[in-house]
Formats: structure tokens, C-alpha cells, sequence
């Protein structure tokens, strides 16, 4: 059986950045990253916006040159992923049927598109944005002529593959369940500004949709069944409704969780000797009050990769990083900072019109997040606000020729 000081498991950011800080912090171990995909670890967000718009090459996505790992004496085992864990003997078995033991693992995994539930959501051209072979699909349909798109699910990924099939020139409906886009991260502010961009570059973007199933000819799918009998026509269907965390070998070994396996300050599973790290990992978050949250961000694998690999080379860190977001549509760059779930009040700092305004969340008074829109200067200096949890008049804070840099918290 062959042996890896360190195990990784997952390929995508939160892996690639525990193999990296591994190493900057001075472990001169054996590791071993394995991954699902063949590819070697790349960047995901780019895959729903420039290479999904043909302005980026997939080479330019690499995070590392594919010989650096081999410089940093990182073992890639590509197209593999573990299926089953053994917590008491220190070992992984792998989808290929070879064991491997470990003395640390760290479980970077991430989450696997959720999907319909309906009938007919594993016809050909359903598709979802997890990795490079989702988007290649997509891409393949459009250029043999898919020339109608039906997006299910106003969230970012919807809302940014919208934008790019929209520059494509693919007519796009999107369909959100909901009153609003961005309803479970956002302010009724900001839905509706993007609502009414979206609408502005073509988008046929419906609220409180409810789909009933997918309709085709026993292969490939043909158009969106609404739960009100409608016929939504479509060539391909984007799915973006979330993800499923990748957890299910820890939870049968025991670790504790359910969404997400639970980790502690230094990104401690239950299990001896086993870490979990980003979007998988479900954590006591001081930006939300201490409660148990998941963040799906790269902000958010980087940082936990890099507790992680502190831990194991004896420098215990605790995570307390400051969460981060960003999204990009059409000429529009949203960045987020903090985060704003059970906020009690927002600030409206400029206006919509513009296309240049800011959103800032309060509870109990206090500064908790913001999302900016084309306004850096507010992202950079609200972020100070957001982790002293400042208290400062609303009225203040609406007076966008005040830079929040000058205000005095009370």
C-alpha cells in the first residue's frame, strides 16, 4: 500500500491552495493530491464568465504551470477521486481500487451541482457550471446552433451565465422560483437592479416560475414545462440552483455533519488527523454571529487551506478571515464583503441609475456588509467597517459625497 505524509483530496482551489501553503510553511513531507478531474488544478469562476465567453484560454486557468507540481514535489492522482475512508487505520481507498495511507488529510472536495428533481433532468442539453467539461458541453451546443437557453435558478451563477450567453447572442430565459434574483444573499436593492439589467440586455427573466419538468423526445430536451401547463421553447437548460457538498466517504467514517462536515476553528474534522476546507466545510463563522455556515467562495478554500496547513505544521492559527465575493456581468463588477444574512436594515449609498451605487447591511445598528457595484473605493474602505462592526448614523452613511473612510462610528 502505497503512503502520503499528506493526502489531499479535491482538485479545485481549496487543494491547490493546502498543497501550496503545505509547502510556504516549511512541510518537507510526501503529499498527494487526488483529484476527480484530468486536468491539473484550475481556476473555477472564470469557467461561467471568460472562458465560457471564448476570452480566455482553458491554459490561462491553470493556478500553477502543470510542471510546477512537480517542482514542489506534489504527487497529482488525476482522474481519480476516494470512496471510502478508514479514520482508525489511517487509510483511503480510491476509485481505481489502490489503498493509500495518510498520517494527515486534508478534505477539499467541494460540492457537485444540485439538480432537478423533475422528469427529464438527465436529458441531453440539461447542464450545469461545475467544471471544464460542463462548460465544453454547453460550448459544443452553441456552436452546432443552440440558439435558445433556459437558465433555472437567479443566482450568481444563472445570473452571470446569462450575461455571457447573452453576448453570444443566445436568447436567454431565466427563471427564478422566488420573488427576486439573489433573494437568499442579497437586498431587494440589488435584485432589482440586476433584474433590470438583466432585462435591458434582452434577458426574458420571469419570477415565482415554477417548473414542472423537463420536455424532449426521449433524448434531447426540447423546451421547459411550467408547473402552469406553459411550454418554456429552449435548445439547452442551465441548471444553478446550488451545490451538494461531497462529504458522503467522511459522513460514512463518522465525522460529524450533515450540510457540510463540520470542522472547528483550526478546520478539524471529528475524525484524528483529518481537515476539511472550503465550500464542504461547515464552520462557526464570526461574521455571522458565530452560527454554523458553509461559504462557497475561493476567498474562503484559500483561507481555510491555509489554517489547515498551519495546523498540521504545528502552528495552530484559528480561521477568522473576513469573507469576500465578487461577481462579474456584463460591464458590471459586484464586489461583497462581510456577509449579510438577518440584516434588520439597508442603506442605499448612491444611485442604481448610475450604475455605480453601493448596498450596506445593518443589524442592531451595526455594520455587517456591503455589496458594491462599480464602486471599489467603498469596498476597500467599507470592509474596515465591516470587521470593527461600526456603528454610523444611516444618514451618514447615505451621503455619497462622504467617503466612508471619513466617517466617525458612534
Amino acid at each position: 500500500m502505497d503512503h502520503a505524509n499528506v493526502i489531499i483530496v479535491g482538485g479545485g482551489h481549496g487543494g491547490a491552495a493546502a498543497a501550496l501553503a503545505l509547502r510556504q510553511n516549511g512541510f518537507e513531507g510526501t503529499i498527494t493530491l487526488i483529484g476527480r478531474e484530468q486536468e491539473p488544478p484550475y481556476e473555477r469562476p472564470p469557467l461561467s464568465k471568460e472562458y465560457l465567453a471564448r476570452e480566455k484560454e482553458f491554459e490561462r486557468l491553470y493556478i500553477r504551470p502543470p510542471s510546477f507540481w512537480d517542482d514542489k514535489d506534489v504527487t497529482l492522482m488525476l482522474g481519480r477521486e476516494v470512496t471510502a475512508i478508514d479514520p482508525q487505520a489511517k487509510r483511503v481507498t480510491v476509485s481505481d481500487g489502490s489503498e493509500m495511507g495518510y498520517d494527515h488529510l486534508i478534505w477539499a472536495a467541494g460540492g457537485d451541482a444540485r439538480r432537478l428533481s423533475c422528469a427529464g433532468a438527465e436529458l441531453a442539453g440539461v447542464h450545469s457550471v461545475r467544471n471544464r467539461a460542463d462548460v465544453d458541453r454547453m460550448m459544443a451546443e452553441i456552436d452546432a446552433g443552440a440558439r435558445r437557453a433556459v437558465i433555472i435558478g437567479g443566482g450568481y451563477i444563472g445570473l452571470e451565465a446569462a450575461a455571457v450567453l447573452r453576448k453570444l447572442g443566445v436568447e436567454v430565459v431565466l427563471l427564478e422560483m422566488l420573488d427576486r434574483v439573489l433573494a437568499r444573499v442579497a437586498g431587494e436593492d440589488l435584485s432589482r437592479f440586476y433584474e433590470e439589467e438583466h432585462r435591458k440586455h434582452g434577458v426574458d427573466l420571469r419570477l415565482e416560475a415554477a417548473v414542472d419538468c423537463i420536455e424532449g423526445d426521449g433524448e434531447k430536451l426540447n423546451g421547459v414545462k411550467m408547473a402552469d401547463g406553459s411550454i418554456v421553447p429552449a435548445d439547452m437548460v442551465i441548471v444553478g440552483i446550488g451545490i451538494v457538498p461531497c462529504i458522503g466517504p467522511l459522513i460514512v467514517a463518522g465525522a460529524a455533519g450533515a450540510n457540510g462536515v463540520e470542522v472547528d476553528e483550526f478546520c478539524r474534522t471529528s475524525l484524528p488527523d483529518v481537515y476539511a476546507i472550503g465550500d464542504c466545510a461547515a464552520h462557526g463563522n464570526d461574521f455571522a454571529d458565530g452560527a454554523v455556515i458553509r461559504l462557497e467562495s475561493v476567498q474562503n478554500a484559500n483561507d481555510m487551506a491555509t489554517v489547515a496547513a498551519k495546523a498540521i505544521c504545528g502552528e495552530e492559527a484559528p480561521y477568522a478571515a473576513t469573507p469576500w465575493f465578487w461577481s462579474n456581468q456584463y460591464d458590471l463588477k459586484l464586489q461583497t464583503v462581510g456577509l449579510s444574512m438577518d440584516h434588520d436594515r439597508t442603506v442605499l449609498r448612491g444611485d442604481p441609475a448610475d450604475r455605480s451605487f453601493s448596498v450596506i447591511y445593518l443589524k442592531d445598528g451595526r455594520i455587517i456588509a456591503l455589496d458594491c457595484v462599480n464602486k471599489i473605493k467603498d469596498y476597500v474602505q467599507g470592509r474596515k467597517l465591516v470587521e470593527r462592526r461600526a456603528v454610523i448614523d444611516p444618514d451618514l452613511l447615505a451621503d455619497n459625497d462622504v467617503a466612508l473612510k471619513e466617517m466617525k462610528a458612534s
